[in-house]
């Protein structure tokens, strides 16, 4: 599986995989019950998007600072300090008893997250061979998006079985676990191969002109809008609307994210070798498609399907993107800056899509909140193909 990598690089490719796989487990974990123990105490649904959204507002802003400071001072410290504070926070939601608290305790996760996922993507793409960009972001993707599959199953089932508080407990030691991995098994910073370390710092005007990389933050924030819809509110559609158990929304939740993990790797294959504005194109119809279905959903198996068909989309699309990105990042000798601008998109989508849906679960219907999702699916598509430079971008490694 990690024969592309080079052999030199593998050590430090399998300890941030198996990092983020055990990570991003914990955080999956929670994600399912959530909006669910936040309806229960009374949420509404503003209320239960700001949960969702309070984690993307401190990550949208601290994002561009981690990333471009990991560019000059090594990714380590940072991926080191994230993970001991997602481990801290992830045990103190134990002691969370409102709403108010819940808005709190994810504005402070959302900030450790800005330190760990894009100086984490940033080293995976230092460390990536030329012509190989798909095939390795698709590879740890993997680890992520199973992971986030994964969790929301086993959340469910402990919540089920436990309470939620052994979720949380789960949560963080398996935060710990990540921190321990990178603490002891990633190389100190001096022996970081950072390509950009001694280059000038490119100001953020420089991102801005550049027409792919707007492109792929649009595809990007429209297709993560849409994941903060399903996130937030079809657990409490699930629940309201169908009565189902804490484990068929675990499953739920998981299955579209699961569909996509498998995809990564071939998908990222694919992208290496082929016309990367088809996948993308491609994906995001397929996605539109998707989000689209939940309104017209009359039982689970509805449900199962449309997650089912938004995750093939989003495994066509995002190994492309997040192959480009790495193009552009060793281009502009900034690639920790360029992978955080691509991850404010996600942090902007996850909180665009959470505070529509509240307003229209609020003030129109719950089963409302789906189609939304789909009108912000097709402009982003819509919006990537109008502003994408259709000369030059991407043409396929042979």
């Amino acid at each position: 599986m990690f024969v592309l990598i080079p052999t030199h690089h593998k050590g430090i490719f399998i300890t941030l995989f198996f990092a983020m796989f055990t990570t991003v487990t914990g955080v999956g974990i929670v994600v399912p019950l959530l909006p669910v123990y936040a309806n229960d105490l009374g949420a509404t649904g503003m209320y239960v998007g700001m949960i969702f959204a309070s984690f993307s507002i401190s990550r949208t802003f601290l994002l561009p600072v981690f990333g471009r400071l990991s560019d000059q001072k090594g990714r380590k410290p940072f991926i080191i300090g994230g993970l001991a504070a997602y481990t801290l926070i992830s045990i103190a939601f134990v002691f969370s008893e409102t709403v108010e608290t819940l808005i709190l305790l994810r504005f402070i996760q959302g900030a450790a997250s800005a330190m760990i996922m894009p100086v984490v993507q940033a080293y995976v793409g230092e460390i990536t061979p030329e012509g190989s960009e798909g095939y390795s972001m698709g590879l740890f993707n993997l680890s992520m998006f199973l992971s986030l599959s994964l969790g929301p199953l086993m959340g469910g089932g402990i919540k089920d079985i436990w309470s939620l508080d052994a979720a949380f407990i789960c949560m963080g030691l398996l935060s710990g676990i990540g921190l321990f991995l990178c603490f002891f098994f990633l190389p100190p910073v001096s022996r970081e191969k950072i390509k950009n370390k001694h280059h000038k710092t490119m100001s953020w005007s420089n991102f801005l002109k550049d027409k792919d990389i707007i492109a792929i933050f649009i595809f990007r924030y429209a297709y993560t809008a849409c994941i903060g819809v399903i996130w937030c509110f079809l657990p409490v559609f699930a629940d309201t609307e169908f009565g189902l158990s804490s484990s068929l929304i675990g499953v739920l939740v998981m299955l579209g994210v699961f569909v996509s993990g498998l995809l990564q790797l071939p998908m990222g294959y694919a992208a290496d070798r082929t016309n990367k504005m088809i996948l993308i194109l491609s994906g995001g119809i397929i996605s539109t498609i998707g989000m689209v279905l939940p309104f017209w959903a009359s039982s689970f198996y509805d449900l199962v399907i449309a997650v089912s068909i938004f995750g093939v989309g989003g495994g066509i699309s995002m190994p492309a993107i997040m192959a480009y990105a790495v193009i552009k990042g060793d281009e502009k000798k900034a690639m920790g800056s360029v992978i955080s601008v691509i991850t404010v998109a996600h942090s902007l989508g996850m909180l665009t899509g959470s505070l529509v849906a509240g307003f229209a679960m609020d003030y129109l219907s719950l089963r409302l909140s789906f189609p939304c999702g789909t009108l912000i699916m097709l402009t982003g598509t819509l919006g990537f193909w109008i502003v994408v430079d259709k000369k030059t971008f991407i043409k396929p490694a042979l």
